[in-house]
């Protein structure tokens, strides 16, 4: 959560030389002009899942492997964490390689995401921007295809499939051998140099928590921590705690069964394999067309009706007896339509694979 600080430079000089780091300058926003550029790559980003949002309002900070001279990297858990005043984004800080080292780069808070090396942190974080969510007004709008929420209890929400053309990787740094080779934009160069605010005070206790825990350290944990996740800073205990995992982890959207309307997928047009009949495949394509026009429109009516629903009970008085009754019902209505759609979409599919039957031959006479 710093550019450099000072117990990275109480080092001795012969110290420094046996851990493999030098001194080097670094830029004039640091917060102090002499760091330790460390000429080991930081490991990869450990596989794991987003815990779910603890507190509205919170927005996520990704996990990443920090530096302690005394005993290498460690990692810092991922976690949700609250911005210092309403309207405000997290920039990531990353490892980037200048003057024969790795120096690390500070994340911050501002009105924009900056740049943040290029790395894939994940859930919104792919390199470039945030998709996680965005601000409307003072409230906090999470994106569930990317963001770990419970839709029963938090309503700011929708749903944007990220199409991401970047290929994807582990990789922790920027520059360097094997390392991640983006460069900043304007825009983002530009959000560099705007004013932002640094880590809060719980981001920093969350990493101190992070340096005195043993298991956290790289050299213990040979690069899979074992808690790699948490829903509150500095909490690497109980449910909230995510270990890391050895296999793929599924997005949000794709774990979670839809409640909404808002969480099913845009009914997308799609292009039908050619039957090698010109007439037979145009007739086809209309009727998936029309289809899809069709199914598209309901799961919007629906989306609107849901979301009139939710408006209207915001100006009744809440219970969770309340609030659970009404997604219940939205959640029935919701799978109701994707299993009406599935089927329909089978429907259509058995009658298009039927052979047309050929005309009947007129008798000779």
């Amino acid at each position: 959560m710093r550019q450099s600080s000072n117990s990275l430079i109480v080092l001795s000089a012969c110290a420094m030389a046996a851990l493999g780091l030098t001194m080097i300058a670094v830029p004039e926003r640091a917060m102090a002009q002499i760091a330790v550029s460390i000429t080991l790559a930081p490991p990869e980003l450990p596989v794991y899942e987003q815990p779910v949002l603890a507190e509205e309002g919170g927005i996520w900070a990704p996990g990443y492997w920090d530096y302690n001279p005394q005993a290498g990297y460690f990692w810092v858990p991922g976690t949700w964490v609250q911005p210092p005043q309403v309207g405000l984004l997290w920039t990531p800080g990353y490892w980037g390689w200048g003057n024969g080292g790795y120096l690390w780069n500070d994340g911050y808070w501002g009105p924009t995401v900056g740049f943040y090396g290029g790395v894939a942190y994940g859930f919104g974080y792919s390199g470039r921007g945030y998709s996680g969510g965005h601000w409307q007004g003072r409230q906090f709008y999470y994106n569930t295809a990317v963001s770990h929420v419970n839709v029963t209890n938090i309503h700011n929400t929708y749903t944007k499939t990220i199409v991401n053309n970047t290929t994807v990787n582990r990789v922790s740094f920027n520059g360097g051998k094997g390392g991640i080779t983006a460069r900043p934009t304007a825009a983002e160069q530009v959000a560099a140099r705007a004013p932002h605010q640094p880590a809060t005070t719980l981001q920093v206790q969350h990493r101190q928590a992070a340096m005195a825990d043993h298991s956290l350290s790289a050299s213990v944990n040979h690069g899979k921590p074992e808690i790699a996740a948490t829903s509150r800073p500095a909490e690497f205990t109980g449910q909230g705690a995510v270990k890391t995992s050895s296999a793929p982890v599924a997005t949000p959207a794709e774990k979670r069964a839809p409640i909404h309307a808002a969480d099913l997928p845009v009914v997308a047009h799609q292009a039908l394999p050619s039957t090698g009949d010109v007439q037979r495949d145009k007739v086809n394509q209309r009727q998936q067309d029309d289809l899809r026009d069709k199914q598209e429109t309901q799961r919007q009516a629906l989306q609107q009706q849901q979301a009139a629903d939710h408006e209207r009970a915001a100006k009744l008085p809440s219970t969770s007896a309340n609030v659970n009754e009404l997604e219940q019902q939205h959640q029935a209505q919701t799978q109701a339509l994707a299993q009406r759609h599935t089927q329909e979409q089978k429907t259509l599919q058995e009658t298009q694979g039927k052979k047309p039957e050929g005309k009947a031959e007129a008798p000779h006479t």
